[in-house]
């Protein structure tokens, strides 16, 4: 029997025609899907690997801090976390355009950041630049040891770096710090650009030329630059107080957390990643917190904190005794303060808001006028004092630097850009940057 005409056409057709099409087409859609993710995946890589590689690990300070182990306190409230944010005023490099660069460097800003065990609370400290306090002996860059010393709090970060910077917290408060981390000044620039700027509301026009700001009165948006002179100045707004501008960075910081939680950064690739650039390439930190797996689990275990829980203050202080242009502590405020951080409490509510019920006290600190001044050469200044007290006595002069003479005639430690009209009592800052 012959084939009917056509057959075997039609089975060829059916081998290579029609019939085949949406097959190769599947065939060709997987693997165009398969180069996709795996170009995908491999740009991801690269970019988690380059932002993960921004980060520089301070193996330095670790060693020092690892060396003084015994002398430092131990956890109490093991799952809470201790984090110190240190915002360093080195003018070397890209930092020159902000000011002289002299050899030394020091902490602009420091705030110990308490995240309670179960992370329900989040509670900023400002320790004061200005604040009179015991420096304990510091290993320097060139591995000599510094001796102990009644100083400015900002000069351990110059003697020590942060190791010492560290120390002279966990002396002052009892707490032991449990990660830290270091921004530059071009490193907070670029985090504010990154985000498009942060709101401020200004009641007076700024004038400040050592800051390089002219602000107008109102609201108003800043960039990096002008955000990082609004946070640094001093002499041009408000009292020229250090406790003013505290307060100042304490309010910038929250509305720059806003910024971040609220205008869809964390779900925007492109904003997420400028972000998480600025940030990871400005950061020297600890072992325990230089890589992005690190950062991310810690942010991702604060993330759902409500705003109101927080919260931001300054350590109790009021004008040092012996030259107004310094701080002390306020007793015994600070160490109710110092205490509830370290036992993992909520601080007390009278703290949050500054209106102690004891008030603050007018009753001296120990020590007394008569000491004699340690010697220039860095002398032991005697036994350390208990932990939150601030001794009275004359301190030593920074090396290199002239010594600021208080009006009493005690001299000091300083550059004479102190807090002259600081309140004695709570600075809390809770409220938005107009507040």
């Amino acid at each position: 029997m012959t084939e009917p005409e056509g057959t075997h056409q039609a089975e060829h057709r059916s081998e290579d025609g029609p019939s085949l099409r949406p097959r190769r087409l599947l065939r060709w859609a997987a693997l165009g899907a398969s180069l996709l993710v795996l170009t995908a995946g491999g740009a991801a890589w690269y970019l988690y690997d380059r932002l993960d590689g921004n980060i520089r690990t301070d193996v330095d300070a670790v060693n020092q801090l690892r060396r003084f182990e015994e002398q430092r306190p131990s956890p109490v409230a093991h799952e809470a976390r201790n984090i110190l944010l240190i915002g360093s005023d080195d003018r070397s490099g890209d930092n020159g355009r902000y000011g002289r660069d002299n050899g030394t460097r020091r902490s602009d800003t420091t705030i110990l950041l308490h995240l309670s065990a179960d992370r329900s609370r989040a509670t900023g400290v400002s320790i004061p630049r200005d604040l009179m306090v015991d420096v304990p002996e510091c290993e320097q860059p060139d591995g000599t040891t510094t001796e102990p010393r009644f100083a400015q709090f900002n000069w351990a970060f110059g003697l020590g770096g942060t190791a010492c910077t560290v120390r002279t917290v966990e002396e002052l408060t009892g707490i032991r710090v449990d990660h830290h981390l270091v921004v530059d000044f071009t490193g907070f620039e670029k985090l504010v650009d990154a985000v498009g700027g942060v709101e401020v509301c200004l009641a007076e026009p700024v004038d400040d030329p050592d800051a390089h700001l002219v602000l107008d009165a109102g609201p108003q948006r800043l960039d990096g630059e002008q955000a990082l002179g609004y946070v640094r100045a001093r002499k041009g707004i408000g009292d020229g107080s250090d406790t003013q501008r505290m307060a100042r960075q304490q309010d910038f910081l929250k509305s720059l957390l806003h910024e971040v939680r609220d205008d869809g950064i964390l779900t925007d690739p492109t904003k997420l990643y400028r972000v998480l650039d600025a940030v990871t390439s400005s950061l020297v930190a600890d072992p325990g917190l230089d890589s992005l797996t690190e950062l991310y689990d810690l942010a991702r275990s604060v993330r759902d904190l409500p705003q109101d829980r927080v919260r931001f203050l300054t350590a109790p202080r009021r004008p040092y005794t012996y030259d107004p242009n310094r701080d002390e502590l306020v007793q015994p405020d600070a160490d109710r303060l110092f205490a509830a951080l370290r036992d993992d409490r909520p601080v007390p509510e009278d703290l949050l808001t500054g209106s102690s019920p004891d008030g603050p006290t007018d009753e001296p600190v120990t020590g007394s006028p008569d000491e004699p001044a340690a010697e220039p050469s860095g002398a032991p200044s005697g036994e350390p004092a208990s932990r939150g007290a601030v001794r009275v006595r004359e301190a030593t002069a920074e090396p290199g630097t002239g010594p600021a003479a208080s009006k009493t005639g005690v001299t000091v430690p300083g550059d004479g850009t102190g807090s002259p009209s600081a309140s004695p009592s709570v600075s809390s800052s809770v409220g938005g940057v107009c507040g």
